[in-house]
């Protein structure tokens, strides 16, 4: 069985001995590699925060970063088992937690959401390119909501950055791209939000915890930024070449 991380694997061999891994940076689209969408972000800049922040906790950094990682994909993993009908469950039979808590709050704020604003899914986890970006990605989800399209990604990070806007803006072309529809809306779903509860005048998306933050830029000016940051991409990854990881399956030692 194919472990949930692992499910872009490349190849196979016959005996299931060896196995190869893609380099999950790229995507392979008509014989050509083209990069993912947040790989080409890379190439934007962090900003003075970003760098106040990496001053402040120093060598901790990566530990930090794996961290914080490891919790958004726990949290993804939960949405993903939400939308296909699973129960879920904090505790373990014994009584004990299985995950952080702050995993399994972030998760809950996502289920308020969904119970509260009732959206259609339309899609979830779904491979998407653009031939004229030259680009590919996953998207978290589309959905409707009072019948107008969104492309909607969850984010679990302490702040908002520009490049989930422009992530998002991409996502929408993509998606128009491969299945001929308009995107009506594009928002992330920021699900470690100080949001202190719905918005009383009901202008806007949020709930305790979480809200649904939309671009204060047009869709136009998002792609538009990030055709600049791709251009810088391209000029320092001249070769869009993935780099594959092959390695056995079984290993005995000889006796």
């Amino acid at each position: 069985m194919i472990k949930k991380s692992y499910d872009r694997i490349l190849e196979i061999s016959d005996d299931h001995k060896q196995i190869t891994l893609p380099d999950s940076r790229y995507y392979r689209r008509n014989g050509e590699f083209y990069p993912s969408v947040t790989y080409v972000l890379n190439s934007y800049p962090k900003g003075k925060y970003f760098e106040d922040w990496l001053k402040k906790v120093g060598y901790s950094a990566d530990w930090i970063v794996k961290k914080s990682a490891e919790e958004g994909t726990a949290v993804h993993e939960l949405i993903e088992e939400y939308f296909e009908g699973k129960e879920l469950n904090f505790l373990n039979e014994y009584g004990n937690p299985k995950m952080n808590p702050d995993v399994w709050k972030m998760f809950l704020n996502f289920v308020d959401f969904w119970e509260t604003y009732k959206p259609v899914l339309v899609e979830t986890e779904t491979h998407l390119f653009s031939d004229e970006l030259k680009v590919a990605g996953t998207v978290d989800c589309i959905c409707e909501i009072d019948n107008e399209l969104w492309v909607i990604d969850f984010k679990t990070s302490n702040h908002l950055q520009t490049v989930y806007d422009l992530q998002g803006a991409v996502y929408a072309k993509c998606y128009e791209e491969c299945f001929g529809k308009e995107i009506n809306r594009v928002g992330v779903l920021w699900l470690k939000s100080k949001s202190r509860g719905p918005d009383k005048a009901g202008k806007k998306i949020k709930g305790k915890g979480w809200e649904l933050h939309e671009s204060p830029r047009t869709q136009g000016e998002n792609l538009e930024i990030f055709n600049s940051v791709k251009k810088i991409f391209d000029l320092e990854n001249p070769k869009h070449k993935p780099a594959t990881t092959s390695f056995q399956t079984t290993v005995k030692r000889n006796v």
